[in-house]
Order: structure tokens, then C-alpha cells, then sequence
């Protein structure tokens, strides 16, 4: 009997749990030459924001022992073009499409959430809580409780779509940041984000980066990762959480799941390998089959 991969973070509905994270996979098109968009669990595109955005002046990415930096600065082409342009050709493979939201205010937030709302084709939004509030100095709205919940309480007013908070781990405790987001509305949570950090270039004596600071990214951060998910699990037990922090395998996959992930989002690794998503979902198909197992859910949360 073939294994059931199809999973439900509460109404967002997924074929299997291999998702792709934002900002490592385009718009999804960028990929469609070399993976069957159809056979992912959903997309996640690269944050949008009201207006485009060029990003941060180079070099803006740098390798790193087992991972990356990245200070990308959210280059994208606004939301109006992804609606007009790039929204109704991805619509063709079938696939849920997670936005990914930015902004450097909360009415910023609100009115991308709105228009996005208002596409045909959008199953999910993802609030990039990583973004600046410059009202505060250029803090992140997602490192402190109240603002995370000032945020996705004004989105969740703006929409009716599912709504995934991505946190930061960029905090002392994640927990009271996790439980202000769901109480604030927030129907999936989705962790981590980047880790803060620093490259120098010891022949040049310059950072590695133009911006200075990046965000780490790959296997580096993944039992950051796992720790950050395991930690929300205990506390808020019944929250549909998306796992992502450095998986390149099926087995970095079934860790997540096993600790209690509903879904995992691929991102740097789609760099290395572009495929890997789908390679995942096979894996995890074929795992489940090997074992005896039925289903993924089956399997869910045994870990603790």
C-alpha cells in the first residue's frame, strides 16, 4: 500500500509535508526546468512588499563551515507585479502558494495582506517577522512578544487566508513569542528563521558582507532549529508548526517530524541541490513504506 503523505495544518491542506522556503526557490518559476513544481507539498515565495525592492548593495551572501549568510535586503518585485505577472502562471501546476509577507510597518503588512487576499490562487500567507520596525529603531518585529502580536492581529483582521507566523531565533526564549503570535491569530507557526551573525575576510580585513551582518542559514542552524520547534511543541501543543533550519535529507526531514512538525520548508540546501525537495518527499514516501507505516502523521510527534 502506498504511504499517505497528505497533511493538514489546519485548513491549509498539503499532498505531502516538503514545502520550499522563502526566498530560496524564487517565485517558484525560477525552478519549474528542473522540478516538478507538482510534486511539492506547497511554495513558498520569496516576502513581498507594497513597492520593489532592489536589495542590499553587494556582496550580500557569503559561504560559511556548513551553512550561509545572507543579508538579501528583501529584493523582490512588489506584490502588484507577482499578482499580475507571476501569480497566474504558477496557478497552473496546482500547487498551494504560500505569500510571503513584508513590511516595514504594520500598515505595510496589512495592505500587501490585503492585496494578496484578494489574488485567486493564494492557499496561505507567511508573515516575514524579521523585517524592521523602524518606528523602534530598526528592531525586528519578531524578537519581542507584543510586536509579533501587534502585527499578525492586523493581518489576521485583513485576511481570511490561513496565516503562518515565521519566527525569529533571534531571542532569548521563543516560547512567549510563539504563544503571542497564536493568541494574536496566528493559525500556523513556522520556525526558525536565519540566526544573526558575521563574516570577516582575514586578507582583505572587511567584512564579508556590505551590510556587515547577514543571517546564517544551513546545517549549521539545524539543532538551533529543533530546539526552537521542540520547545514550542511543549508549550502549545495543538498549533500546526512548520519546521525548517538546515535540512538536506530525509533524515534532517524525519527529525523535525519526529519532534512534531506538521510540515518542513527546504531552503538553503535548494541552492546546493534544486531538486531536493521532491528527492525529500520521495524519501519520506519510501521511509514510511520500508517501516510499515501507513501514514506521515503516524509518525508525527513521537519523539518527545
Amino acid at each position: 500500500m502506498t504511504p499517505d503523505l497528505s497533511v493538514a495544518l489546519g485548513r491549509l491542506r498539503l499532498r505531502n509535508p516538503v514545502m520550499v522556503a522563502a526566498g530560496t526557490f524564487g517565485y517558484g518559476l525560477d525552478y519549474r526546468d528542473l522540478v516538478d513544481l507538482t510534486q511539492l507539498g506547497a511554495i513558498v515565495t520569496k516576502s513581498l512588499t507594497l513597492a520593489p525592492r532592489m536589495g542590499n548593495p553587494p556582496p550580500r551572501v557569503a559561504e560559511t563551515p556548513a551553512g550561509m549568510l545572507n543579508a538579501i535586503g528583501l529584493q523582490n518585485d512588489g506584490v502588484e507585479a507577482f499578482i499580475l505577472e507571476t501569480l497566474p502562471r504558477l496557478r497552473e501546476y496546482g500547487t498551494p502558494i504560500v505569500a510571503s509577507v513584508a513590511g516595514e510597518t504594520i500598515e505595510e503588512y496589512v495592505q500587501v495582506a490585503m492585496k494578496l487576499s484578494r489574488a485567486e490562487g493564494v492557499a496561505a500567507l507567511e508573515l516575514n517577522l524579521s523585517c524592521p520596525n523602524q518606528a523602534r529603531g530598526g528592531m525586528e518585529y519578531g524578537v519581542h512578544p507584543e510586536l509579533t502580536a501587534q502585527v499578525v492581529a492586523a493581518v489576521r483582521q485583513a485576511t481570511d487566508l490561513p496565516l503562518i507566523a515565521k519566527l525569529s531565533p533571534n531571542v532569548g526564549d521563543i516560547t512567549p513569542i510563539a504563544q503571542a503570535a497564536v493568541q494574536a491569530g496566528a493559525d500556523i507557526l513556522c520556525l526558525i528563521n536565519t540566526v544573526l551573525g558575521v563574516a570577516v575576510d582575514a586578507r582583505t580585513r572587511q567584512f564579508r558582507l556590505a551590510s556587515k551582518v547577514g543571517g546564517l542559514s544551513g546545517p549549521a542552524v539545524k539543532p538551533i532549529a529543533l530546539y526552537h520547534l521542540w520547545r514550542v511543541r511543549q508549550s502549545l501543543p495543538e498549533t500546526p508548526l512548520i519546521g525548517v533550519g538546515g535540512i538536506s535529507s530525509v533524515d534532517d526531514a524525519l527529525e523535525f517530524i519526529l519532534l512534531g512538525a506538521h510540515a518542513v520548508q527546504i531552503g538553503t540546501a535548494n541552492y546546493v541541490q534544486p531538486t531536493l525537495a521532491q528527492e525529500v518527499a520521495q524519501g519520506l514516501a519510501a521511509y514510511l513504506q520500508e517501516n510499515g507505516i501507513d501514514s506521515v502523521t503516524a509518525i508525527r510527534g513521537t519523539v518527545r
